[in-house]
């Protein structure tokens, strides 16, 4: 009886700490990204790649976005990022830190990222890199970073 009742009570304390986990990634806004890959090229080799790209980003309107690629860990089917990205809507500028990874999924390439602003926003986006096709397009949510 003891080990069921201890069994329970860590099943308990696991929900709630997932609970807790989902809790505190609500959001505010979510928006679609799209961009078509301006230049892709290599300086090393086929060691890192770097990625230019242009498109609309939602509330943020046009934006380019600058990547390099790398893959530290040798996966060879999944790595790291870093770049940059800015946007203009009208008169408002903004800018943003991009970093996250990636992995290959069939033809295209999957990211996940975690992006500060230089308006005080976290932008979790999710997106499919589709070199051949010459896109980048995300899902964007906004962080909530009240809680």
């Amino acid at each position: 009886m003891k080990k069921i009742t201890l069994a329970f009570t860590l099943l308990m304390s696991l929900f709630h700490l997932n609970v807790t986990a989902q809790d505190m990634m609500l959001t505010k806004t979510t928006f679609d990204a799209k961009f078509q890959i301006d230049s892709t090229f290599t300086r090393d080799g086929g060691t890192t790649y770097e990625v230019s790209a242009s498109g609309e980003a939602g509330p943020y309107g046009r934006a380019y976005l600058s990547y390099v690629f790398t893959d530290k860990q040798s996966l060879g089917t999944g790595g790291e990022y870093t770049g940059f990205a800015w946007t203009q809507n009208g008169e408002n500028v903004v800018t943003a830190t991009l970093q996250g990874a990636y992995v290959k999924q069939g033809k295209v390439f999957k990211l996940y990222g975690f992006d500060p602003t230089s308006n005080g926003n976290l932008n979790l986006a999710i997106g499919i890199v589709d070199f051949v096709a010459k896109t980048i397009n995300f899902k964007v949510t906004e962080v909530d970073t009240s809680l």
